[in-house]
């Protein structure tokens, strides 16, 4: 399976849909459905039954997944493609907008 070019814990922006525009940070990928679950994006709500966890039960909001083609990662506040290169014998993340590594 290919490397996915954003990860747990990056800034991206909303490119397209409801939410186009917002910024926030990635929750959690999904490898597997190319999905992410942006912070405060995509809010989506869930109606549960009382359990032993959430013994009230009532009207949960959450985070929907997004696909991943409709987000931006974000370097130093301004949206950038991000590529994948070898330094040394090493393989990183760039912008592609500025050539800066990001990780």
């Amino acid at each position: 399976m290919a490397t996915m070019k954003i990860k747990k814990g990056d800034m991206v922006k909303v490119i397209a849909g409801r939410d186009k525009d917002k910024e926030g940070k990635v929750i959690a990928v999904n490898r597997k459905n190319h999905t992410v679950l942006v912070e405060g994006i995509n809010m989506l709500t869930k109606h549960t039954k009382p359990s032993m966890q959430n013994q009230q039960g009532g009207i949960v909001h959450q985070e929907g997944p997004l696909d991943i083609s409709n987000v931006m990662y974000l370097h130093k506040g301004t949206p950038t493609r991000v590529g994948f290169r070898m330094e040394g014998d090493k393989k990183v993340r760039y912008a592609k907008k500025t050539g800066d590594v990001i990780d």
